[in-house]
């Protein structure tokens, strides 16, 4: 814990230094309309794809300042010492950008997490510059902390003391859920009764479109659109061709950053299942082919390649029965595989327990019904129960859903309720076009707008 502070005291020295050497330029303006800074610490386009979405990369009123880059020494070197490093770089960076380089701003719109140093950083330039901070609260900064590194690290707890010091600094603020809402209402955030909170659910990007319910996926178009998509990952992948020419193969998605929060051994493990529990009887359809596709780019991805290849060399995964896949692809080509595919699963598992997977929102973006962990306060605001998909939180309940959802026969006989098979997934899949169209747009100028003060706004803007 002493080395944690005593690193924190040296960022905070190093912040006044800077302070005092900037200070006498940029710091004293104003803006003089609305206008917005937004500050984002990583990735700006769609984890975990980070293409920067045309719309903002060519946006005509939109001035992009990059970070520089952490030096590669400091990646190098161990946590304990590279990453209380990394933050004062960090710190020293943010500081220069935001009081220095750029104009003022009305507003400084803050995503976190991260919260270190962003959120301390922000603060002190708001105040400097009489700038309103509006702080975007889609996760806590020290549970993620937590889920890597053990609650008891003591990081973990300067982290929690960090964010719930400093989040309570903002002018207003938004919640990517209700849950999360109530919870900074209450201690040890406690943001006050007069601070404006808003809660402002993510929605797809217009990238992600489904494909039009008259076109129902033909199999003749749909086999090479997917095999162009995976030409770079699968190339002169025989199976994958043979799959994708097989009209029965059942193609699933499932993005992910490859990193602890999101145990693809579950997923692993249900099919397995699958393929011992089901028999695979491809003439009346009760075990069609399945080409899974794992997209995304991790610290963990090469450990699950390599034992993707193991189950597929000890026969628990028929090559030509189980084919799982792994991709990083454009942002274009993710969209479109996700309205391509019949089954999104997500393996989400919420550090905090009231954020939302925006992997989720894509998929429904993309009129694709989803398979999603669901032992958090906050999954029942975004995927409804049999209306858009369907919950699970063991590999068996997984490798259930597959044996019911990916039936290509229509009424599955059983004692669950809808009857699976092909008529329960078509009834998934209208819920997931339904809550295609609902859209950024119309849910930031309802939400966001009245916060910022525009007083007329267009949605061409």
């Amino acid at each position: 814990m002493g080395l944690g502070f005593s690193w924190i005291g040296v960022c905070l020295l190093a912040v006044t230094v800077l302070l005092v050497l900037a200070w006498p330029r940029r710091c004293r303006g104003r803006a003089s309309a609305v206008q917005v800074q937004v500050l984002v610490l990583g990735d700006v386009g769609r984890s975990p794809q980070s293409d920067l979405l045309d719309e903002l990369d060519q946006h005509a009123r939109l001035t992009k300042v990059p970070l520089s880059p952490t030096p590669a020494m400091l990646r190098k070197l161990p946590f304990v010492v590279g990453g209380p490093l990394k933050v004062i770089w960090q710190v020293l960076d943010l500081f220069l950008i935001l009081a220095y380089r750029t104009r003022p701003a009305q507003w400084l719109l803050v995503q976190n997490p991260p919260s270190i140093p962003t959120l301390a950083i922000a603060a002190l330039v708001a105040r400097l510059r009489g700038t309103r901070l509006l702080i975007d609260w889609h996760n806590y900064g020290w549970s993620i902390l937590a889920g890597t590194r053990g609650p008891k690290h003591p990081f973990v707890g300067v982290a929690k003391w960090y964010e719930t010091v400093f989040g309570r600094l903002g002018h207003a603020h938004l919640a990517v859920t209700t849950a999360m809402a109530n919870q900074l209402r209450k201690a040890p955030y406690s943001l006050p009764a007069s601070t404006r909170l808003a809660v402002l659910h993510d929605r797809p990007a217009d990238i992600f479109q489904p494909v039009p319910i008259s076109s129902t996926f033909p199999p003749t178009t749909r086999g090479p659109e997917i095999a162009r998509i995976l030409s770079e990952s699968c190339k002169d992948d025989v199976v994958v061709g043979l799959l994708l020419a097989n009209k029965k193969t059942k193609v699933l998605v499932s993005s992910t950053s490859w990193t602890p929060d999101e145990d693809f051994q579950l997923l692993l493990d249900a099919l397995v299942q699958y393929v011992q529990n089901v028999p695979a009887d491809h003439q009346d359809g009760r075990r069609p082919p399945v080409l899974a596709i794992i997209t995304g780019k991790g610290p963990q991805k090469a450990m699950y390649e390599r034992r993707l290849a193991q189950l597929a060399t000890e026969g628990q995964l028929p090559p030509m029965e189980i084919a799982v896949r792994t991709a990083f692809l454009p942002m274009g080509d993710y969209a479109r595989l996700l309205a391509l595919a019949d089954l999104g699963v997500c393996l989400h598992m919420s550090s905090s327990g009231v954020d939302l997977p925006m992997k989720v929102v894509d998929m429904f973006g993309a009129g694709l019904p989803v398979a999603a962990y669901s032992a958090y306060e906050s999954f029942g605001e975004l995927v409804r129960e049999g209306d858009n998909g369907r919950g699970f939180t063991t590999s068996k309940e997984l490798a259930g859903l597959f044996a019911r959802l990916l039936d290509t026969r229509s009424k599955v006989a059983d004692n669950i309720g809808y009857g699976g098979g092909q008529d329960e997934l078509d009834h998934l899949r209208q819920g997931a076009l339904h809550e295609s169209t609902l859209r950024w747009p119309e849910e930031w100028y309802r939400v966001v707008s009245p916060i910022l003060g525009f007083s007329e706004l267009k949605k061409d803007q």
